[in-house]
């Protein structure tokens, strides 16, 4: 039921976001992440991450340099704690961080001159993000494809930042976004993974659980 409110309630976004629906905005996208949390259940790494990807979902909302560089820095705090997260749970897999090092290395290069002032919050974010995906690989399949679509839809926001117009940009962010999320808390979710065993305390129901109710 609550991975169903989830997805309706990324359709009706996507939608606002295709038909510039800026006050649906507004109501849909913050509660992405909170509904997910709602779906987790308890207090872990997990939803700390996903109170941080609400700061920067209601951050990047609002225009200008200003409140996209206080969204980045939000987003930083969730990659960073899917990261420790990941880490603590899971024996990191080499290969995987040698991929998305060469990854980030290749695209920092190409986007490097168009940034200009956004490069080194770029440099810093874009290596956190690429190590959560990498460490994703070692939680499970559906966890790592999260990580990867968690990077495309950046990328893609990063390559909007450097000047290039993709077509369809906003809808293709928000369904890679969403579905980033949705893969990378049902992918440790619903394998009962370490990952997302409770931490400091439970939101409600029993702390022994391993699936939300």
């Amino acid at each position: 039921m609550k991975l169903k409110i989830f997805a309706a309630v990324a359709i009706v976004e996507v939608i606002a976001v295709a038909a510039d629906w800026t006050p649906v905005q507004w109501v849909a996208k913050p509660l992405l992440a909170p509904i997910l949390i709602w779906y987790v259940g308890r207090w872990n790494r997990l939803t700390a991450a996903l109170v941080f990807a609400t700061l920067g979902d209601v951050a990047l909302l609002i225009p200008g340099k200003v409140p996209f560089l206080a969204g980045m820095g939000f987003f930083l705090g969730a990659q960073l704690c899917f990261l420790t997260a990941f880490l603590r749970a899971a024996r990191p897999k080499t290969i995987a961080f040698t991929a998305y090092a060469i990854v980030w290395l290749l695209v920092n290069a190409l986007l490097w001159d168009r940034v200009g002032a956004l490069r080194i919050p770029i440099l810093i974010y874009s290596l956190a993000l690429a190590a959560m995906a990498a460490a994703a690989v070692a939680v499970s399949r559906r966890t790592a494809v999260g990580g990867a679509l968690f990077l495309v839809s950046d990328l893609m926001i990063g390559v909007g930042a450097a000047g290039i117009d993709l077509p369809a940009a906003g809808v293709l962010v928000m369904t890679t976004y969403a579905a980033a999320l949705a893969a990378i808390v049902t992918g440790a979710v619903t394998t009962g993974h370490p990952v997302a065993r409770p931490h400091d305390h439970h939101l409600g129901g029993d702390v022994r659980a391993t699936r939300p109710g």
